[in-house]
């Protein structure tokens, strides 16, 4: 019999440490169920800080978080790491048809079944986190017609696209995860969470951020424990929340 082809999941986010905030804990978890995990980022986030005290000058920045989204790629096990180059504060004007043609090319090479990016409004309405939501969804489409693009790979069709509810960690904290629409899929990643904290950490100019978000919090192996997100679109999972991101899939 025919083996059957490696699964795969993929994250499309507009800056480095999105997808640790957002998705460390999946993609480890998947990872290590041997699930492709593939990463595609919009920016170097040369719009971001520095840290306090500063860790480099603003010229650096876009070098060392560039570094540090590697660092963090690394501890998650993400096997493949596409940054699409974009600046910072500006993905909204990059050229369509370019970024289209980079998303589909990493779309077709990778096959997944799952994508996981922003939603339409980008979460917290940030200019960069709706495009990438609109470039990806704009790529999406794209990849399965065999007319854009033939010499970037044979069309694929992506079955299912997910998005993290806003403020994920609030959520977490409030209580009655299960009861709040929104959370099609609750994932228990408390086995990943030190791998989570750790890809969180490795964007140390960002640790501002993860301080107040994470790190400062009495709850913090709360938060580190699960991830959410919604159904955009595809096959419904079997139950709401479910607890696998590829529930119902075969």
């Amino acid at each position: 019999m025919p083996s059957q082809p490696q699964r795969c999941l993929l994250l499309a986010f507009a800056h480095p440490d999105d997808e640790s905030v957002l998705a460390a804990g999946v993609a480890c978890a998947y990872g290590g169920r041997g699930v492709k995990v593939v990463l595609a980022t919009g920016t170097r986030g040369e719009a971001g800080k520095p840290g306090d005290p500063p860790l480099c000058t603003r010229e650096e920045l876009p070098a060392v978080r560039e570094r540090e989204l590697r660092a963090a790629a690394e501890v998650m096990g993400i096997d493949e790491l596409h940054l699409l180059g974009y600046r910072d504060r500006e993905l909204a004007a990059a050229p369509p048809d370019t970024v289209r043609e980079q998303l589909v090319r990493v779309i077709r090479s990778s096959r997944p079944e799952v994508v996981i990016t922003f939603d339409p409004n980008g979460s917290n309405l940030h200019p960069d986190h709706v495009a990438i939501s609109r470039f990806m969804s704009d790529a999406i489409a794209a990849a399965r017609d065999p007319r854009w693009f033939p010499e970037a790979g044979k069309p694929h069709s992506v079955t299912r696209l997910l998005w993290p509810p806003r403020r994920p960690w609030e959520i977490i904290r409030a209580g009655a995860v299960e009861s709040r629409p929104g959370v099609d899929y609750l994932i228990d990643i408390r086995p990943w969470a030190a791998r989570k904290a750790a890809a969180l950490r490795a964007h140390r100019t960002q640790h501002l951020s993860m301080e107040r978000i994470f790190f400062s919090k009495p709850d913090t192996d709360l938060v580190l424990g699960a991830e959410l997100f919604r159904q955009a679109w595809g096959p419904p999972p079997p139950s709401r929340p479910a607890d696998d991101l590829f529930a119902g899939l075969g």
